[in-house]
């Protein structure tokens, strides 16, 4: 009997083993709690097995969502419905739940919580324990030094920028500005601010902007007459100095059809409303395909101008017309002059850096280029600093550099910008220490740039897209000498100040 026994319960494990192993649909795990009720008709009506479903990981799709939400291959958990939608591989009118537009709504409510952030709560310095109050103690001790002292005022004050909108006067009050900001950019004084605003038609119409007024803590806007319209679009512009300094303004303009395209050199007094039968030297070069412009400064290249084309640079003087063509083997998206000395730096859609000195005009070949470096993707932006010892620059891998031109090396980096493809500007401004870069997500942001920490993310104030795009311009006397400083936002239809001082008035 004993032993009758002993197999019977011996052959009971086994074949209970074997049923085990042999019939895994009879084995029904505990239901996670967590689930939503309508998880297991949903991913069953998809074709999947409720075992499959069951043995999924949970992984959330959204930060806020809790880690105990599953993540299923073809569904998206709403957590203000709390249930699962289908994902769609495209666009579709029927149903048009995709991956891009639960992003972009995603996105937006990021942006909007940002932006009543900065409307309800004080400014809170980048740096843990950084305040006025700190700074000057510190400064009356000894323990940091001058410069240092300004380089971390001028941080706390970006931290404690608040925004206000700005009303554009008017020449003609019956027609107020209706057409969205494309483009703007400041003189070297900050006194006037060019633009470039789009129309109906696919044209753009130009401006400029004076800032009057500006005593008092207040800052006034006068859009003076817009009186050129054209139906092509501005790759770049740049203030030209030809009778007196920022006396014109050069401007890049991509042909269209029958039309080639062409470099412009408007002189400002066309957008003067009290001088305007005296507009100076107007012309046009017949230079197609050009993607950026800059003028040089220098005495030695005195009115000369170069263009960044399609493998090639052209430097062309203004007043007699004489071209000097450089033959590269990349497109010149980005070009700066240094001011002590007549050289150009070129930024390539290869990503290569080089300069070249137009008082070695007779080499032969590419002998011409002087310092040569590269980054990882297309060079949107060149920038050089005053001592014109360093260079900062930024590519459409969204990474910006500072470069050492002596050593040809990367010395720092400024993360967090955002770019894919756009053709992105950078500002500099040493007297505050700032860099400023506007992200093709439509976010501003500032760093430091001694060492290259981020101070501040700017949301816009209008819903992202490819077409409100900020401009912006960054100051410390916005409006000349008697200005304020601050940022100047464009975007849309709407012009908006963030003022360094807590007491300016609207």
């Amino acid at each position: 009997m004993q032993r009758n026994t002993w197999c019977y319960s011996r052959d009971w494990r086994r074949d209970g083993r074997r049923r085990r192993h042999a019939s895994p649909d009879r084995q029904r795990p505990r239901p996670n709690r967590s689930t939503p009720s309508n998880f297991s008709q949903q991913h069953t009506s998809a074709g999947t097995s409720q075992t499959e479903q069951l043995s999924l990981p949970l992984v959330s799709t959204n930060p806020s969502q809790s880690s105990a939400v599953p993540d299923l291959p073809g569904f998206y958990f709403d957590p203000e419905k709390n249930r699962y939608f289908r994902l769609l591989p495209g666009h579709n009118n029927c149903n048009p739940l995709t991956r891009e537009k639960i992003l972009q709504k995603e996105q937006e409510s990021q942006r909007v919580l940002l932006l009543r952030q900065e409307d309800n709560l004080r400014k809170n310095s980048a740096r843990t324990g950084l305040n006025c109050t700190l700074l000057l103690q510190k400064r009356q001790f000894g323990i940091i030094r001058e410069t240092t002292y300004c380089r971390l005022i001028h941080e706390v004050k970006v931290c404690g920028m608040r925004r206000h909108k700005l009303d554009v006067q008017s020449s003609d009050s019956n027609n107020p500005n209706t057409d969205n900001f494309k483009l703007i950019v400041a003189d070297s004084a900050c006194e006037r601010v060019f633009t470039v605003n789009d129309v109906e038609h696919s044209g753009c119409k130009y401006g400029i902007m004076n800032f009057r007024g500006c005593s008092g803590g207040s800052l006034s806007v006068e859009m003076c007459d817009n009186l050129y319209f054209t139906n092509r679009k501005v790759n770049s512009i740049c203030w030209a100095s030809v009778t007196h300094p920022d006396s014109h303004v050069l401007l890049c303009l991509v042909g269209i059809a029958d039309t080639p395209g062409c470099v412009s050199l408007l002189p400002a007094s066309l957008f003067s409303n009290s001088n305007p039968d005296q507009p100076g030297m107007l012309c046009s070069f017949k230079i197609s395909t050009a993607w950026s412009c800059a003028w040089c400064l220098n005495p030695q290249a005195d009115k000369n101008f170069s263009t960044g084309l399609s493998r090639r640079v052209i430097v062309t003087d203004a007043v007699t017309g004489r071209r000097q063509t450089y033959g590269i083997s990349s497109d010149v998206l980005a070009q700066q002059f240094t001011l002590r000395a007549p050289v150009l730096y070129n930024g390539c859609r290869s990503g290569e850096i080089f300069s070249i000195d137009l008082r070695q005009r007779t080499r032969r070949g590419q002998s011409w280029k002087g310092v040569r470096f590269y980054q990882d993707s297309a060079i949107t932006s060149v920038r050089i600093l005053q001592d014109e010892n360093y260079l900062v620059a930024a590519d459409m891998l969204g990474k910006i550099r500072l470069w050492d031109i002596r050593m040809a090396k990367s010395v720092r980096q400024y993360v967090g910008h955002h770019n894919e493809h756009a053709y992105l500007p950078l500002h500099l401004n040493e007297q505050e220490g700032l860099l400023l870069a506007v992200g093709q997500d439509c976010y501003t942001r500032l760093w430091s740039l001694a060492d290259g920490h981020l101070l501040r993310t700017i949301p816009s104030p209008h819903p992202a897209s490819k077409d409100s795009l900020p401009s912006v311009v960054f100051s410390s006397k916005l409006g000349g000498k008697s200005g304020l400083p601050g940022l100047l936002m464009a975007v849309s239809q709407d012009l908006y100040y963030y003022s360094y001082n807590s007491d300016y008035q609207e």
